[in-house]
């Protein structure tokens, strides 16, 4: 009696085991009104530079303790909050990613070298215009010599990537990417090693920013949250031109997102 009903137990615990279901659904981490909004296809962003509170992001305790961390050590100028909705195809749309799906997806986020070109609309310049002129990831914090993007069978837990990145707003700097996954979720953190100049103007100074961007498996979509926040120069002004500049190049970072989802998704299916 004892081993039939063990034996039942364990046959359910495969079953579930064996069927990925979502931690949360979309109104559950945002909130309806938010949901309805996201699904109608508009992109929402907050900015915030006096008593700053994140105001955008997900019902998600780990993520939420990593920004409020954050927070606290920097005290930064300026806050910004980007949340995006990612649609599945109709094939992955009714259950949680596969382990395919979440390898691919978290191998082409770490294809850095995939950001050179990409284009943001600059709202100062009333044009578009290109992020990153260069992007490559480098064997080191100094920097010194370009590696290929790495890629993985299995994404590890934790881990750091070092990257040279040209930006035509702020110049030719290092950056450290520190990824974290879980099984319905990931998060880079990107934070500055060099100081980051505005034409002539130092701007940022080194480590006084970190930009986040996170990926959370919803159901028939990804919701995607990202805040970038720096500590910038006290020039009169300079706060809130860094943060008008960031505003944009958020939603920048989560169309490239996006465009790697594609063809994480594309991939898994072959």
């Amino acid at each position: 009696m004892y081993r039939r009903h063990f034996g039942v137990v364990l046959f359910c615990l495969l079953i579930f085991a064996g069927t990925p279901v979502f931690a949360a659904s979309l109104e559950e981490l945002i909130g309806s009104e938010r949901a309805d909004r996201l699904r109608r296809g508009e992109t929402l962003t907050e900015i915030q530079q006096k008593n700053i509170t994140p105001r955008l992001i997900p019902g998600d305790g780990s993520l939420q303790n990593r920004v409020d961390g954050m927070l606290r050590s920097l005290s930064p100028g300026f806050f910004v909050e980007t949340l995006y909705l990612y649609r599945k195809p109709p094939e992955a749309a009714a259950r949680a990613w596969n382990d395919a799906e979440r390898t691919a997806l978290y191998n082409e986020v770490l294809a850095l070298s995939s950001l050179a070109g990409l284009q943001y609309y600059s709202a100062s310049r009333k044009e578009m215009r290109t992020f990153y002129e260069t992007s490559s990831v480098v064997n080191g914090p100094e920097g010194r010599q370009n590696i290929a993007d790495p890629v993985f069978a299995s994404p590890p837990a934790e881990l750091t990537l070092y990257a040279r990145q040209k930006d035509l707003s702020f110049g030719n700097n290092i950056y450290r990417y520190d990824y974290y996954v879980r099984q319905d979720s990931f998060v880079f953190v990107q934070e500055n090693l060099t100081t980051m100049h505005y034409g002539i103007i130092p701007a940022v100074g080194r480590n006084k920013l970190r930009s986040v961007a996170a990926a959370i498996d919803a159901g028939d979509c990804l919701l995607l949250y990202a805040v970038s926040m720096a500590k910038a120069a006290s020039l009169p002004g300079m706060s809130e031109r860094v943060g008008r500049s960031f505003s944009t190049r958020a939603e920048a970072i989560l169309n490239w997102f996006s465009g790697q989802a594609d063809k994480a998704f594309g991939k898994a299916r072959l």
